[in-house]
């Protein structure tokens, strides 16, 4: 995974709070069994977390202003990307959005940008106050993405995933696939707090890794809107594995197999492993979000 050297980040499109704190100190989810409790259940990748029903208050974290400065400070260019994970992150959201923009626009429609906010321990969001222990998730209160960089040593160090920066650029792209669905109207579809292989809360997740799929096929031919070349210039087979490997490594059966010893399919809300790599792969494999129909 290659981005363009002399290719230029767009730092307004991520929210750096890192040290921050929430107004009022007020309680946000816990770690130890309870944040265990909320890996077990799947929280990665797209679960905000008033529907656990652990979230205490929405405030707006207070960022210090040295974070916000050197996010734009060290993150100009796509050769930052290349050296930091937190300026890649970045440069991910820049592509992402690029992608999306460009779609909507062929299709006639217009694109409502999202950012990611970026932050440690825990964070105010417009569906609740959160810790580090629900994973990456998108707020629809507030279009928003929400990600502890400290998510990608536990998905390889505590889910076995292979890692690498494909490996985070698909978990972005997986909650960004979740912003597309708030937009289209298809979010909601996963509200009704049912579980289980065959539900929609399982379909809408695996509808998301589908729509991540469909940026990675056209990343590279997506030009970037700041220079006019695109932003991502390398994406390799070993890449998508990487991809593929990180998708598997959150499917429903593989974690609860590793925290509870057992595979109770009545209680998945993303998909096995298998699910969610075919899919991803679909989109990928496709480039084609019409082919993302997770609901037929």
């Amino acid at each position: 995974m290659q981005f363009d050297d002399d290719g230029r980040l767009d730092t307004s499109e991520v929210r750096d709070v890192r040290g921050s704190r929430i107004p009022g100190g007020r309680r946000t989810v816990g770690g130890g069994i309870v944040g265990l409790i909320a890996l077990v259940l799947g929280l990665f990748l797209g679960v905000g977390p008033e529907q656990l029903g652990l979230s205490s208050g929405g405030e707006d974290p207070v960022a210090t202003s040295s974070s916000a400065a050197q996010l734009d400070r060290e993150c100009r260019t796509g050769a930052d990307a290349n050296a930091r994970e937190d300026c890649r992150i970045v440069a991910v959201v820049n592509s992402l959005q690029d992608y999306w923009r460009a779609e909507y626009a062929r299709r006639g429609g217009r694109y409502g940008d999202a950012r990611t906010v970026v932050f440690t321990e825990r964070v105010g969001t417009a569906c609740g106050a959160a810790s580090s222990a629900v994973g990456p998730f998108y707020c629809p209160g507030d279009r928003q993405v929400y990600l502890d960089l400290g998510f990608f040593d536990d998905l390889r160090t505590k889910f076995g995933a292979s890692g690498g920066p494909f490996a985070q650029a698909y978990v972005v792209a997986h909650e960004y696939g979740h912003h597309v669905q708030n937009l289209m109207g298809t979010l909601g579809r996963a509200r009704d707090g049912r579980t289980g292989a065959g539900s929609d809360a399982v379909r809408v997740e695996l509808q998301a890794d589908c729509y991540a799929g469909v940026w990675a096929r056209h990343a590279t031919a997506t030009p970037d809107e700041r220079t006019g070349r695109p932003l991502l210039t390398r994406l390799t087979d070993a890449d998508i594995q990487d991809g593929l490997s990180a998708a598997a490594a959150v499917g429903d059966d593989r974690i609860q197999e590793r925290f509870q010893g057992r595979v109770t399919p009545e209680n998945w809300t993303h998909g096995s492993a298998a699910q969610r790599q075919r899919w991803f792969y679909t989109g990928y494999r496709t480039g084609d979000m019409a082919r993302c129909d997770t609901f037929r």
